[in-house]
């Protein structure tokens, strides 16, 4: 009896050790699981964005897709203009949101207009950096440039398709202008200067909301748009070639606190994967779907996401 007891005794020891360590174990690799989860769960991205639909729509499709990836996100969209949402974003105010290049380029470091797209990509990427400790993501297919948009017929009819031929029949046309187009290095003026010609028949002053009615209504026959403007989803609209480059490029991406990326290096990692998806027909469309259609912008951002696959229906 007595080897018996110490016998069951042994055991009885030896399978409680055994039940501990497995507690123990299972304990250890559960609180690891839970801080990895819990270090991801916790990183709160604020999300900025300008005032106008289209920066809307893009601070949107970014606060998305970080949700997906199981960030915490705090939108603070449609904060105002370009100063507002830049200075947010050097003090921390948010932490990222969609800038053009042109608009960084001249706006932001008042640095003189460049044609070439990747040569302004890298200068305000180094220069940001430099200045602001601010980092731009990968560039969208996206190019919201200013640009000039007649009618199918108007285009048919006089041959036009890009600016040089429409500086040569401009005396023939009449331009729906907007406010302060005329007097803009970057307007007509600039226009004249850069392209010769642009002299038109009339020039007229119209709203921005009513500009491309005007041309679809014969009132005028050329007007001033945007090359992401959601109205260009209109087939009898054209879309004007700027073939010798006036305009700079004002390609969409994200910038970024540099210390935000640094925290979590796999954000940028979400955010180009949803820049790969953007261009202007995609833009256009989103526009339209807002401006036109008078949907909600988080119903249409929402939409698009789960068409390319990024967020699950």
């Amino acid at each position: 009896m007595k080897i018996g007891g110490i016998i069951m005794k042994k055991r009885l020891i030896l399978l409680f050790t055994l039940v501990v360590l497995l507690i123990s174990t299972a304990a250890c690799g559960g609180q690891k699981e839970s801080e990895n989860t819990s270090d991801k769960n916790e990183t709160t991205i604020k999300v900025g964005s300008k005032n106008f639909t289209e920066s809307l729509i893009l601070g949107e499709i970014y606060s998305l897709a970080l949700e997906e990836a199981g960030y915490k996100v705090e939108r603070k969209l449609n904060l105002g203009g370009t100063m507002v949402a830049h200075t947010a974003l050097k003090e921390g105010e948010i932490d990222m949101y969609p800038e053009y290049t042109g608009t960084g380029l001249i706006n932001v470091l008042q640095e003189k207009p460049m044609s070439d797209p990747q040569k302004v990509y890298d200068l305000v990427s180094q220069k940001y950096k430099e200045k602001f400790n601010l980092v731009w993501l990968e560039p969208t297919d996206v190019n919201n440039s200013q640009a000039l948009v007649t009618t199918k017929k108007v285009a048919e009819k006089y041959g036009v398709t890009t600016l040089s031929k429409l500086a040569e029949v401009a005396p023939k046309l009449r331009l729906a202008a907007v406010p302060e187009f005329e007097e803009r290095d970057d307007g007509l003026k600039g226009l004249q200067k850069f392209y010769g010609g642009f002299q038109f028949k009339s020039v007229q002053l119209f709203d921005y909301g009513i500009k491309y009615r005007v041309i679809l209504n014969d009132e005028a026959d050329v007007t001033v748009g945007f090359t992401t403007d959601g109205d260009l989803t209109n087939e009898e609209l054209v879309l004007l070639e700027d073939d010798k480059k006036f305009w700079p490029p004002y390609y969409v991406a994200p910038v970024i606190r540099e210390e935000t990326l640094e925290k979590d290096p796999k954000i940028e990692e979400v955010l180009n994967k949803v820049s790969k998806h953007l261009n202007n027909k995609v833009v256009q469309n989103l526009n339209a779907e807002v401006d036109i259609q008078k949907r909600e912008y988080t119903e249409v951002a929402k939409e698009f996401l789960e068409e390319k696959g990024i967020i699950k229906k």
